[in-house]
């Protein structure tokens, strides 16, 4: 079975600098078009702060934000018991949300309103465990994620660890996630580009999970793809053509402002606006739609992992920008709908 390899990677996250971003500012466009986030996290860590009330303060800039879907990303977990069971900790910090926000705390958004959770499904019996844990600390648990982000340049680093070489073909990952299908889950994949065809086969070999892919499927413009973004997008494109007939993937259209993607935006003098990002960003988006559909695809904030090069408003009215001339009905599945049938909003618990 692959192990992931000991020590840190050396990522250091974008800090927030909202004195930075306050450098541009401008109101928000289409300000009744409903919108789901589909992938954002909650934290509070050494120097940077972003728990529910700095979320819901982002709700009072203009979009309409109906409901939020929290990804794990390791804060809240339990720093003591079985080690197979500490993630559940963060299940439970994030059902609280849920359950305030539903109570109105945090405004008319439902943050919180559907889970995905942390696993290690290469644990055997003991992955099954984890599952039913995390299903009992929250009803709102919609899926589980397990960091298979792998490169064999070390310069390209989105986490701080790294996944083993391979996570997606492992005889034991893939016991475990076939256990996510009869729990009623799906599998949340955070994996860099280069990985995408094999994320193809497993995909092909366990059709009726619903996986998600996040932000894009991962374009590298670092390491090997530094300063040859063009060619980046390519190889990007060319493999994210292999799920354009796999109904059971879907994808995630954001984290463009990580540093992972090349964009270097966090870098400039001011923060960009958003009719250069709808310029900048509107080939990798409109590629992602067109090769999955709107039925397929859905927007997310990444926040906040992304504020560190985008603020809210601008962030928002970019994607809107960037798809004002499709339907009504396909920007309400890439806006909210997809994101609520995939994660099942409608079936929120009280």
């Amino acid at each position: 079975m692959a192990k992931a390899p000991d020590g840190a990677t050396g990522y250091v996250p974008l800090p927030i600098r909202d004195d930075w971003l306050s450098l541009v500012s401008e109101p928000a466009i289409d300000p009744g078009l409903s919108i789901v986030d589909a992938h954002h996290h909650l934290w509070a860590r050494p120097g940077s702060r972003y728990m529910a009330e700095e979320y819901a303060a982002e709700c009072t800039a203009g979009h309409l934000l109906s409901a939020s879907v929290h990804v794990e990303c390791g804060y809240g977990a339990d720093l003591a018991g079985p080690l197979h069971l500490r993630p559940v900790g963060e299940t439970r910090f994030a059902e609280r949300v849920r359950t305030e926000a539903h109570a109105g705390r945090y405004g008319d958004g439902h943050l919180c309103a559907a889970l995905v959770a942390r696993a290690d499904l290469t644990q055997g019996d003991a992955t099954a465990a984890a599952l039913e844990a995390h299903a009992t600390a929250s009803a709102a648990l919609r899926g589980i994620r397990q960091f298979a982000a792998w490169h064999p340049d070390p310069r390209v680093v989105s986490g701080f660890t790294a996944a083993p070489r391979g996570l997606l073909s492992d005889p034991a990952f893939r016991a475990g996630f076939a256990r996510l299908a009869p729990a009623g889950l799906s599998f949340d994949a955070w994996i860099y580009h280069t990985q995408i065809e094999e994320l193809a086969d497993l995909s092909r070999s366990y059709s009726e999970t619903a996986i998600v892919l996040n932000h894009f499927g991962g374009p590298v413009g670092t390491g090997p793809f530094s300063g040859r973004l063009g060619e980046s997008f390519a190889d990007w494109r060319r493999c994210l053509a292999t799920l354009r007939d796999l109904p059971n993937v879907r994808v995630k259209l954001g984290g463009l402002g990580m540093r992972l993607g090349g964009f270097d935006l966090f870098a400039r003098d001011r923060p960009p606006g958003s009719d250069e990002l709808a310029r900048l960003w509107a080939p990798i988006v409109e590629t992602a739609i067109e090769t999955v559909g709107p039925a397929r695809a859905m927007f997310e904030s990444n926040f906040p992992v992304d504020k560190g090069s985008v603020g809210w408003t601008v962030l928002w009215n970019t994607f809107k920008k960037i798809t004002a001339s499709f339907s009504a009905d396909e920007r309400a599945r890439l806006f909210a709908g997809t994101a609520t049938e995939v994660y099942r909003l409608w079936a929120e618990a009280s």
